[in-house]
């Protein structure tokens, strides 16, 4: 499964932080199906620090167009909060 090149130095500045890493990747149910979050070079994270959930996808914008990358990460981030406020409604998406 691949990994944005960033995956590794916000895992490490997570935990850093006080963050505990809980699912690398987070695989959320929507509808029927399940939603791959890991697509392509990108990865979700979810982390907990004392009560408070996260869930984290990391883009590089490194495709030859910043604008697609931009529209396709708008597109995920939409479809990543709709599973999210229906499966893990306490987790906030970053």
């Amino acid at each position: 499964m691949a990994r944005d090149i960033y995956h590794d130095i916000v895992v490490t500045a997570l935990k850093g932080d006080g963050w505990t890493i809980t699912h690398d990747p987070l695989i959320l149910t929507y509808g029927v199906s399940a939603v791959e979050v890991d697509l392509g070079a990108e990865r979700m994270l979810a982390a907990e620090k004392g009560t408070e959930k996260i869930a984290v996808e990391i883009k590089s914008f490194l495709g030859t167009s910043r604008v697609y990358d931009f529209h396709q990460a708008i597109g995920q981030f939409v479809i990543y909060k709709m599973a999210l406020k229906r499966n893990q409604e306490l987790r906030t998406l970053f």
